[in-house]
């Protein structure tokens, strides 16, 4: 059989590729598996459910929970029926969730606990969604069990669900997904089944997975990078672990030792700093060799061959080093694939290096989303880019360096808003990403800043903000960083230290590091550090580039703060206003803070 529609990859890997462990998760200390046959038989009681409810083609249903198996048997229920799911983020706040129930239109909810229950039913107030229509995935005094509409499926016909899913075309809406932006109020991406799996065919060869493999999930259900990529594994016959937080996640990946995984940036870069941090704290010939072999991994090349004596070296770094990170990581680890955000060379290098595969992607919810990503193979990987454009998808550079591209990945538009949807596109039908990058060697893209947040200086140059502070944030000692400067003589930096790192830099200089954070940032020799440090990395960048003042900043950016969007991206405006005062003191006096 062909899949067509999202909800085709259950039959197909029935016929093809049936699983004992299709989807799994942690239940009471115990790794509880549904085989594939469970799965299918589970979503066809969820849509017969969903049917008895009342519900119809086209009519929406949210779900806000964390990745379980739950969410997958939800989103199949919903789109067999040719219903619209609209998965949100747990953390956004209530007011997000009121817009969005009522800008989609939603009908009925899945949530996943009692926290985000009571915060759903404080949006619903005064909105016209039934209370009855709210269905929690964990058990939770006067709500509605999932359980239940389970079994009001049992009581439908199965006989009636097939023609329900006939009508379900490849073209028809499968999702809503609200990207939450740096700006403005969210925006509903308009996702066809099309749309996703046809990323999943173009996707295919860069990331060969198979029925032998296992991958852990731990990025959002919620955000199309996951979702894409769940479907991709099952067409596949990948076992799909979930795991069980962010906090165990190391725990879960000695446990279920998967050979693939995808993630942010910032989750490797907090593996990698907790590895580095362990390597201080070794001695003599021990603390001497970890530091060898990482360098030898800083210096690795996917696009070069350097010759037989670091191949050697590099050869015995793995027997006496590097295998002990691939433990660390299950042990079976293959690939990783990196998405999300721009990802620090360096860490690519050492993990290449150290027989772990990072693939770095990119794309938008828009495209739904991938547009490039980096081989498996060495050849089809180049350090620093996002790799070549996968398959039946066009991206060209605007005179301007922004990338455009055209595919059958490519949204429907924005829900309820034509015209911005209209203004996404130029009259030849070229999508624009808000993204400056370039070809590297004609075919590996690199992306080199965001459009909307380039500004420029007194002196009318122009700032790629993200580009210093990619460059910054490969000191492990800076947590989060913004660059800042809009109309000023030149950039300045607002810095987060990362405060763990930080405190030992501190043990290791001789200076206290008991006290709170408000008072490290005040500390002249911190201060003078992270300004030398700035200084450091200034040196890649031209004169007008170069950041001449810094401030310290003791809390981090959070989405609760509203300084961060879900997908953890900083809200310049925000920061740039609850910072008003220290900015201001950077380029009206010499004071520091």
């Amino acid at each position: 059989m062909q899949v067509r529609r999202a909800f085709d990859v259950l039959p197909y890997q029935l016929e093809n590729t049936p699983k004992s462990d299709c989807l799994a998760a942690k239940v009471n200390g115990t790794w509880e598996k549904m085989s594939t046959q469970q799965v299918y038989d589970a979503a066809q009681l969820v849509s017969l459910g969903l049917v008895k409810l009342g519900l119809k083609k086209d009519d929406k249903v949210a779900i806000i929970s964390m990745n379980r198996p739950e969410w997958m048997l939800a989103d199949y229920g919903i789109s067999q029926i040719g219903a619209v799911s609209v998965p949100m983020y747990p953390s956004i706040t209530v007011e997000d969730y009121k817009y969005i129930f009522t800008d989609a239109g939603v009908k009925a909810i899945f949530v996943s606990d009692i926290k985000l229950y009571e915060k759903v039913t404080e949006a619903i107030a005064d909105l016209h969604i039934p209370a009855t229509h709210i269905f929690t995935f964990d058990k939770i005094e006067g709500a509605r069990h999932f359980s239940e509409l389970v079994e009001m499926g049992k009581q439908g016909d199965p006989a009636t669900l097939q023609p329900l899913k006939d009508a379900v075309q490849p073209d028809d809406l499968l999702t809503l997904i609200y990207t939450s932006g740096t700006t403005g109020q969210p925006k509903g991406v308009m996702l066809s089944h099309d749309n996703i799996l046809s990323n999943c065919r173009n996707s295919q060869r860069f990331v060969p997975v198979n029925k032998d493999d296992m991958a852990l999930s731990f990025l959002p259900l919620c955000h199309i990078f996951e979702r894409m990529v769940t479907y991709l594994y099952m067409i596949n016959g990948v076992s799909i672990y979930y795991a069980e937080s962010m906090d165990v996640i190391a725990d879960n990946l000695r446990e279920v030792k998967p050979s693939i995984f995808t993630t942010v940036p910032r989750l490797l870069e907090k593996v990698f700093d907790k590895i580095v941090a362990k390597g201080h704290e070794l001695t003599g010939i021990k603390k001497s060799l970890f530091f060898w072999a990482l360098n030898l991994g800083l210096k690795y090349d996917t696009q070069k061959d350097q010759g037989v004596f670091y191949n050697a070296q590099l050869a015995l770094a793995n027997k006496l080093i590097f295998n002990k990170w691939r433990e660390a990581l299950g042990g079976n680890l293959k690939w990783i694939v990196s998405g999300g955000g721009a990802l620090q060379p360096r860490l690519a290098r050492v993990f290449w290096a150290a027989g772990i595969r990072v693939m770095e992607g990119y794309g938008l919810t828009e495209t739904s989303p991938v547009i490039a990503v980096g081989g498996f193979e060495p050849e089809n990987n180049m350090i620093g880019t996002v790799g070549p454009i996968i398959d039946n998808t066009e991206v060209k550079i605007a005179p301007d360096g922004e990338i455009l591209t055209k595919s059958a990945s490519v949204m429907k538009g924005y829900y309820n808003k034509p015209e911005l949807t209209a203004k996404e596109f130029d009259e030849e039908g070229w999508f624009h990403t808000g993204d400056i990058g370039e070809l590297v060697n004609g075919r590996f893209l690199k992306i080199t800043d965001r459009k909307k947040e380039m500004f420029k200086t007194s002196g009318g140059k122009y700032i790629a903000p993200q580009v210093i502070e990619g460059k910054l944030k490969e000191s492990p000692l800076v947590e989060q960083c913004m660059v800042v400067g809009d109309g000023q003589k030149f950039p300045s930096v607002l810095i987060i230290p990362a405060f763990d790192q930080l405190r030992g830099w501190c043990k290791r200089n001789g200076l206290d590091c008991t006290g709170p954070n408000d008072a490290l940032i005040k500390n002249e020799k911190i201060v003078s550090m992270y300004e030398d440090l700035v200084k450091k990395y200034n040196q890649g960048f031209a004169q007008w580039e170069q950041v001449k003042k810094v401030a310290l900043l003791p809390q981090q950016w959070t989405v609760e703060t509203g300084e961060m969007t879900p997908t953890m991206k900083v809200k310049r405006k925000v920061i740039f206003q609850n910072n008003t005062d220290l900015i201001d003191s950077l380029y009206h006096t010499d004071s520091r803070r």
